[in-house]
């Protein structure tokens, strides 16, 4: 099930893995697809791990389902990615695991590139809380109903989210000996 705005998601080459090999039921994407339908944009599973694209505007409600009935009791980690140039620009990604029957599923949402926002899992997990704080800072993601969303890693007076594409990079060379007065030069601070 995928649509024109997400047809990158499932144009990845399928591998086909046995059940042994694999880190997740197979029926997990199924139920997943019967008891949400269309709030569910897109499945894969590609070297036997599992990925199900959810419509943000449900990522609660499936993720309460995903712990409550399907035993997903552990997101063990939450980030993001930028598709620079694309649309939906921005990714949420999910690792959540069944730790009663070995299974992974990766959760991935869509976000635009204006006022990204998605609701927090937090009062789902409580564990994800310093990973969507690290999500916001470094992304600029924001998590609705987080309940202390501010900046983790970076000092609060930095201007921007560091890990962007259209992010300024700025390259400094390495000083050495043969480049010391060099880079001194370009240093208006540095001690002479």
């Amino acid at each position: 099930m995928t649509t024109d705005r997400y047809s990158d998601f499932a144009d990845d080459e399928a591998v086909e893995v046995t059940v042994e090999d694999s880190h997740f039921d197979p029926t997990t994407l199924e139920k997943l697809q019967s008891v949400f339908g269309g709030k569910i944009v897109a499945t894969h599973t590609n070297h036997g791990d599992a990925t199900a694209l959810v419509d943000a505007k449900a990522i609660l409600e499936v993720m309460t389902w995903l712990r409550d009935e399907a035993g997903f009791a552990l997101c063990s980690s939450l980030t993001a990615y930028d598709d620079l140039g694309k649309d939906p620009r921005f990714y949420v990604v999910y690792h959540l695991v069944n730790v009663t029957n070995p299974e992974r599923l990766r959760v991935k949402v869509g976000l635009p590139e204006k006022k990204p926002v998605v609701d927090s899992v937090t009062g789902i997990w409580p564990g994800a809380n310093f990973l969507e704080r690290e999500t916001y800072d470094l992304m600029g993601i924001e998590f609705k109903g987080h309940p202390d969303l501010r900046r983790i890693m970076m000092p609060d007076e930095w201007e921007g989210h560091p890990l962007r594409r259209d992010y300024p990079h700025v390259y400094e060379p390495v000083q050495f000996t043969h480049n010391a007065a060099e880079i001194a030069k370009r240093k208006p601070f540095a001690k002479r």
